[in-house]
């Protein structure tokens, strides 16, 4: 029986159920030695993957004038996407096999050197392939700063160091912008790159010093590594996401690239399934996705990916062009979420003990599902104040939805398993991700093709907003692409539901901590 197949009991107010073969859940983690050294470490990790991508986002004018290559700047960030999203898996399955510490010092040491290169790069071409470098050390710290900090609180103390690590994405997403604005205005853009040695070269310090774990030979026989499944796994999601990505946007979807890469991508799934299935360890293990509680929280995240597209990319467009709002008011009117998301992540422990893991994930998803359904119903042109507030209450639903199912699903499984099950957790996040970006920007392009009769697209046309030379016509077209879009994000927090509802077990099997 699979775990997840057995209705839990409730043990000293916590989820409860069968011991699977990852063994108790604090076996075998790091020492709490050096404890606040180490969450420290983790912070200013978290800190240089979530900074990344908004920093950079600031001085993309500053780097194209620099280093031209405007047709392929957005490879900037799907490069980097790109490689942290493909490379989870293969980090997290190694972290299992030879321990967080080495895994989380290679991935420090990659990322790290991908941004000295980044800073010394000659042309649009060298960035964008040191930016794919950085994306290779960011996929290590990603997952494994979220397994880690698993390993060092037992349950009860687990919602402190996620909602820390929460608010170190709220402050970045907040910071970040500001910051790579200053840093291209005031010095170079390359310094957006070079701030990250310090930053990251302390928590590098900090890691090698103070994470202490017991030598894994003497606790688990050595295991051998599938590289041959590490590779399928890695060409095979490079294939199938750079088509989603540059889908639409680089050439049409039915043009011979896009068929080339779908072609490759399922032919080297079809390679996937095999390899992975004679693997003694295989990257992807099947117990993943036969385990109901990983599945349903799989799946459920991966929903999550997908909504969170409509605010992070359309909003902005949304708060510009239809309220009339400059740059500045705009990304408050988004950034609104990050403050309420953390608060309510910290304060969900109390909501989850009482009712459960998927109870408090489910009020969480069924809040966003109104909230996501309710922007289309917002007057038009409306005021500034309409959607920051649903945006506020909206990230608060999302803090109640998403901490307690990572911690609930890292709670059900022992050391041995823990890496890789966060990292298929924040690999199906990533995922959502970048097929929402190539599903609802076809939907918005649709929307406004229907509507201005096949004139531009979104980014042509909020470009020409911003001039202020925008008819009414093209604004209110822009409010029904967006709207368009929550409704879309709105259907995948329903899906979201319908999964946790119907796939998860009403307990998480949680481990006892000894």
């Amino acid at each position: 029986m699979s775990q997840g197949d057995t209705e839990p009991t409730r043990q000293n107010g916590t989820e409860s159920g069968p011991t699977p073969r990852g063994g108790t859940a604090s076996e075998p983690g790091p020492g709490t030695r050096g404890r606040g050294a180490v969450v420290a470490a983790l912070m200013l990790s978290m800190a240089l993957a979530a900074l990344d991508s908004t920093i950079v986002a600031t001085a993309v004018p500053q780097i194209v004038g620099d280093l031209g290559g405007f047709s392929v700047f957005s490879w900037l960030f799907s490069g980097y996407l790109l490689a942290v999203t493909v490379s989870l898996p293969v980090y997290g399955k190694l972290s299992d096999t030879f321990g967080r510490k080495p895994v989380l010092i290679v991935g420090a040491a990659v990322f790290l050197l991908g941004s000295l290169l980044c800073a010394l790069a000659w042309n649009m071409g060298a960035l964008i392939a040191f930016r794919i470098v950085q994306g290779l050390g960011g996929g290590a710290l990603q997952g494994t700063v979220q397994t880690l900090a698993a390993d060092l609180y037992p349950l009860k103390e687990r919602p402190k160091i996620q909602s820390k690590l929460s608010t170190v994405w709220a402050v970045s997403a907040v910071a970040g912008p500001g910051v790579g604005g200053l840093l291209a205005a005031y010095a170079d853009w390359r310094w957006i790159f070079l701030v990250n040695l310090p930053v990251g070269g302390l928590a590098l310090w900090l890691i090698v010093r103070h994470l202490h774990e017991p030598q894994r030979e003497k606790a688990f026989p050595r295991a051998r590594v599938d590289w041959a499944g590490a590779l399928a796994v890695f060409g095979c999601g490079g294939a199938l996401l750079t088509a989603l990505v540059q889908g639409g946007v680089a050439w049409p979807w039915l043009s011979p690239p896009s068929l080339a890469l779908f072609g490759a991508g399922l032919a080297l799934l079809a390679v996937v399934v095999p390899v992975e299935r004679r693997a003694a360890e295989p990257i992807i293990p099947g117990w993943v996705w036969r385990r109901r509680t990983i599945a349903a929280v799989n799946l459920a995240l991966g929903a999550l990916g997908l909504l969170m597209v409509a605010p992070t990319v359309f909003l902005p467009t949304y708060a510009q062009s239809v309220l009339g709002l400059g740059p500045v008011a705009a990304g408050f009117v988004l950034s609104v979420w990050t403050l309420s998301w953390p608060v309510s992540a910290a304060f969900s422990q109390h909501v989850y003990r009482r009712i459960g893991f998927r109870n408090t994930a489910m009020l969480g998803i069924g809040t966003a599902t109104l909230v996501l359904a309710a922007f289309p119903l917002l007057p038009y042109p409306g005021e500034a104040w309409q959607p920051t507030l649903l945006m506020l209450v909206l990230g608060a639903a999302l803090g109640l939805f998403q901490l307690p199912l990572i911690v609930g699903v890292q709670s059900t499984v022992g050391w041995a398993e823990r890496g890789t099950t966060t990292a298929s957790v924040l690999f199906c996040r990533q995922t959502g991700q970048t097929v929402g970006a190539a599903a609802f920007g076809a939907v918005a392009n649709g929307v406004l093709a229907a509507r201005l009769g096949g004139a531009g697209d979104l980014d042509a046309i909020a470009h020409g907003l911003n001039t202020g030379a925008a008819s009414e016509a093209t604004r209110r077209a822009i409010a029904d692409a967006v709207h368009a879009v929550y409704l879309g994000a709105a259907g995948a927090a329903a899906l979201a539901f319908l999964v946790l509802l119907l796939l998860a077990p009403r307990r998480f099997p949680v481990l006892t901590d000894n």
